[in-house]
């Protein structure tokens, strides 16, 4: 009575998906509007990309004959099944997703109403994508004191084309409880950190950490373990994609290998090791010596170590970092061939460059406890084990081979010769020598390399336009390759030796061995002589993307072609040149077409034709590995001959250039200027895309202009359109990699990440974006734009720090020493501890760190080649002044020096900055030696000064003099 039928309306899971191949996938289907049972029949198929009009049946929940052969196997075994939810809601499974799975699937309700009115079908699309996801940790077995820190390192990595998050977790397996894994931290795919219920209070106590480390790499922090944590630890990552209905779904998961972590319960005591980077050495070789306190909760405990050579005392280090050098050693220190320092709080390093006979016997370090820094008397302490070092006399260990890859070559080919060194305990410098069989006894030099890897040639070849410009080639430290590009003549045969000369405290070996090669007289050309001759053409130099274009080989000679057996060849040179021309493509005198596998991009897609005179080589739908230089080589040989052996004459054509134009770059970047201000912390900069073409892909690197007048850019990061970080010269130590990091975060907009953001990262910051397009056969650039700036500013804290801020200058002779001043102007904050940090200006303008002196002591050396030569020799707790040893010209230039102020609020927790303040420049003017005293004298201005206006001092006195004769006289 008034009342309709429903329309029939069947739903199915809104595509397009992407799921990886061999991955669970589920796909869900429901009807509604229905009229009949209430249990509904369901019939999946798919319309594979290859023939998409035709319906290949899968599966069926009424039917058991319905699916086609291709997919009856895997039906029958339970790979596909469908699980109904509900009377008229099912879900359709594949187990193991093969690529072949790849299509359009439809879901199909048989018909149960009294007539046809609505949908009985819908489809949605589902695409198979390489799973690229891998995670690896290496396997460790640990065992570790209650108390202690563990770091685990997990590196995960992916390269999906399409736009997805990854997951990280840490798990915990503890006795038989193999499917029952504790979870302890987890970096979700949203970005947010979740712990395990067992986890979360030593999470929120910051006790358990997990870091992102560059683009790959989660690091996983405890810091004092437990027994608890005791077990298989391992690390599982999940890669997901947001589906069009806006929920996520993990596609792959990937777990690590285990591993094992004992925690042993133990009181408090003191066990020292040492250990040597190498303890046999030659003289002159360095020693490096480590002394760790393997003490547990050792960061907030007070270590004085000294350094003992048979039982005598060599070094001390106390709480503060403060080194003291015994009489003996302290000449060698200020030398920097003597360096100690406190690397963290349980580990010490002891360096001696040069070692010298005197510095072999048995090394040990005395470790003593103390309560407060300040204290005289230890509680208690300990001596590690002895290390014998031995250091062999400086010897003739090196040897010397000599080969040649062209033994045997013809006038105007080129020689390739090799000398390996090995054995050299320090940098060597090599000699060429040509002996000419000509004029027995008398060498000539070729080349020279001195041991700071410069090279020049000898003076008989020097002039390029004879033999080429050599080519010297250093493969390995060891390892040299010299390339004479053409022979002059026969005379440039016979033996060629190499020589090399091996330095050390003074005293020098030399090693030579010798090779023989033979240069033969060149043939005479044929194609002169036989009236040959080819030119190339092509109707057009510059194609389109996918356009074609053909070139024509017109060959002219005295003879018609049709009467001799001929043959062409063409050959290529990409743009911009990998090497000499290659080739490509031959046809020969019978008309077979012989391919080069040199250049696979040119087969299937080119066509060779002959008319007369005339050859013609067509190229389809050009790519931009078609771009480059063509060239055609014809040849012929004598009538009623086989085409054997050398023929009767060739010539080589001129060279055409063909250029392939790209399609046109849509990219668009945002160029808005915008600033940021930071009291501290982390700072974010974003560079965002206004437009990009849907199927390419972006590169972005990310460039930093210091606020000093005349800075150039630096480039910070480059990620690649294929996720490859690279960072930049001024970027790539290992401390400021791991502050700046580059990350995606939408599909249009980068993110430049500034951990613990500091006054000297002060700049503007812009990025510059690449465009990619992938054309057949490879990644293309189509174009790149440049963001607006950004401007990052740091907000300092309330409290400043007092010292020396205005700008000064110093001068040092250079080979002596300097002490560039940093004192702090009055007293720190009770509870606070100071660091330090000097700088000097590079030509960039931005502040390059030399030495850190962090608040626990420890010192840190950012540039090693510069670690023997400088020193923190503080006279008192304010004192920061950095000294400069044995001063070189390259020294000269602008310092400074930052100081902070950091408190930690609670034992064991972080540190947090309270005052800062920064010193002025100081300009140090390096001063050559001078040679004489009387240089000295003589470059003295007043004395200067003297001697120019003598004469005319002179002058007037002899005149005054007459003056008063002739007066006399008249009187």
């Amino acid at each position: 009575t008034g009342v309709t039928a429903g329309q029939r309306q069947v739903t199915v899971q809104q595509g397009p998906l992407y799921r990886t191949e061999g991955s669970h996938v589920t796909l869900w289907c429901k009807v509604s509007g229905y009229q009949g049972p209430a249990e509904q029949n369901f019939q999946w198929s798919i319309y594979l990309p290859s023939a998409p009009e035709r319906e290949v049946q899968i599966v069926s929940t009424v039917d058991p004959s319905f699916p086609y052969a291709i997919y009856t196997q895997r039906v029958r075994g339970r790979g596909i099944f469908v699980e109904r939810l509900q009377g008229d809601a099912v879900r359709l499974h594949i187990s193991e997703l093969q690529e072949r799975d790849a299509g359009q699937y439809e879901c199909h309700t048989p018909n149960t109403d009294q007539r046809y009115f609505g949908s009985y079908s819908a489809r949605t699309s589902l695409s198979v994508i390489p799973d690229t996801l891998s995670a690896s940790m290496a396997p460790q077995a640990l065992t570790l004191t209650e108390g202690d820190a563990v770091e685990l390192t997990c590196e995960v990595s992916k390269s999906t084309a399409q736009h997805t998050h990854l997951s990280v977790g840490w798990y915990l397996l503890q006795g038989a409880a193999e499917h029952r894994a504790q979870e302890i931290l987890t970096l979700s795919k949203d970005f947010t950190l979740k712990p395990g219920l067992s986890y979360e209070q030593r999470f929120l106590e910051g006790d358990v950490q997990l870091n992102k480390v560059g683009n790959t790499t989660y690091k996983l922090l405890i810091r004092g373990v437990k027994p608890s944590d005791q077990g298989q630890l391992y690390c599982e990552a999940a890669e997901w994609i947001e589906d069009p209905d806006g929920t996520w779904q993990d596609i792959s998961s990937k777990k690590t290998e285990r591993t094992s972590l004992a925690v042993v319960s133990q009181g408090r005591d003191l066990p020292v090791d040492i250990t040597a980077a190498e303890s046999s050495l030659d003289e002159g070789d360095t020693l490096q010596l480590s002394c760790v306190v393997g003490a547990p909760k050792s960061s907030s405990r007070h270590f004085r170590v000294t350094w003992l050579l048979n039982e005598m005392e060599v070094a001390r280090v106390d709480p503060h970092g403060v080194l003291i050098w015994e009489e003996e050693y302290q000449e060698r220190a200020k030398l920097g061939q003597l360096q100690a320092f406190k690397s963290s709080n349980t580990v010490y390093v002891l360096t001696i460059y040069e070692v010298g006979l005197e510095d072999k016997g048995t090394y040990q370090c005395s470790v003593s406890e103390m309560n407060t820094p300040g204290d005289l008397h230890s509680i208690q302490s300990n001596v590690s084990s002895g290390i014998q070092v031995n250091v062999k006399p400086a010897g003739h260990q090196m040897r010397l081979s000599v080969s040649t890859s062209t033994p045997q070559v013809t006038v105007g080919e080129p020689l390739v010769l090799h000398c390996e060194v090995q054995g050299a305990s320090s940098p060597v410098s090599l000699r060429w020598w040509h002996l000419s069989p000509q004029q027995p006894g008398r060498r000539v030099l070729v080349a020279s390399v001195e041991q700071d890897g410069s090279w020049s040639p000898g003076s008989a070849y020097r002039d390029g336009s004879t033999r080429g410009s050599l080519q010297l080639e250093k493969q390995s430290p060891g390892s040299f390759t010299l390339v004479i590009p053409s022979t002059l003549d026969e005379d440039d045969g016979g033996q060629y030796r190499c020589e090399a000369t091996q330095w050390s405290r003074g005293r020098n070996w030399t090693e030579k061995g010798e090779v023989v090669v033979t240069v033969s007289s060149m043939g005479k050309a044929l194609s002169s002589r036989a009236g040959l001759h080819a030119t190339l053409r092509s109707r057009i130099a510059t194609v389109s993307y996918g356009q074609s274009f053909e070139l024509f080989c017109q060959v002219d000679a005295s003879y018609t072609l049709e009467e001799v057996p001929a043959s062409v060849q063409w050959l290529f040179q990409p743009s911009p040149p990998t090497g000499p021309l290659q080739e490509l493509v031959q046809l020969s005198p019978s008309g077979t077409v012989v391919w080069r596998t040199a250049q696979p991009h040119f087969q299937g897609k080119a066509q060779l034709a002959k008319a007369g005179t005339s050859f013609k080589l067509l190229i389809h739908s050009a790519l931009p590995a078609n771009q480059g230089t063509y060239q055609c080589e014809v040849q012929v040989w004598r009538r009623n001959s086989l085409p054997r052996g050398q023929p009767a004459a060739s010539s080589s054509s001129n060279a055409v250039g063909i250029k392939v134009v790209l399609p046109e770059s849509k990219l668009q970047v945002a160029t808005t200027d915008s600033s940021v201000e930071i009291a501290g912390g982390n700072a974010a900069i974003e560079c965002r895309i206004v437009f990009a073409q849907n199927n390419s892909q972006l590169a972005v690197t990310w460039y930093l202009l210091p606020l000093l007048a005349d800075a150039t850019p630096l480039q910070i990061i480059r990620a690649s359109y294929s996720s490859i970080q690279e960072y930049g010269s001024e970027f790539s130590s290992p401390a400021l990699k791991s502050r700046f990091l580059s990350q995606r975060v939408s599909s249009h907009t980068f993110q430049l990440q500034i951990l613990s953001a500091a006054p000297r990262d002060e700049g503007s910051y812009y990025c510059v974006v690449e465009e990619w397009l992938w054309l057949v056969d490879g990644w293309y650039k189509l174009g790149e734009g440049a963001s607006g700036r950004t401007t990052l500013k740091f907000r300092p804290p309330g409290e400043q720090l007092q010292m020396e801020s205005t700008n000064h200058s110093i001068s040092a002779r250079e080979g002596e020493e300097v002490t560039l001043p940093c004192r702090l102007q009055g007293a720190l904050q009770p509870g606070t501890q100071p660091s330090a940090t000097w700088f000097q200006v590079r030509s960039s303008g931005r502040g390059s760190a030399l030495l850190s002196l962090h608040q626990d002591g420890s010192v840190e050396y950012p540039q090693e080649r510069l670690a023997a030569r400088l020193f923190l020799r503080r006279r008192s707790a304010r004192d920061f002044s950095l000294t400069l040893g044995s001063v070189e010209r390259g020294d000269a230039g602008a310092y400074y020096c930052q100081l902070q102020a950091w408190q930690q609020h609670s034992q064991g927790k972080d540190w947090h900055l309270q005052a800062l303040a920064q010193s002025g420049y100081i300009q140090l003017i390096t001063i050559p030696p001078e040679s004489t005293v009387m240089s000295r004298i003589c470059s003295s201005p007043p004395l200067l000064n003297f001697i120019l206006y003598l004469p005319l001092v002179l002058i007037l006195l002899l005149a005054l003099a007459v003056f008063c004769w002739f007066c006399k006289v008249r009187k």
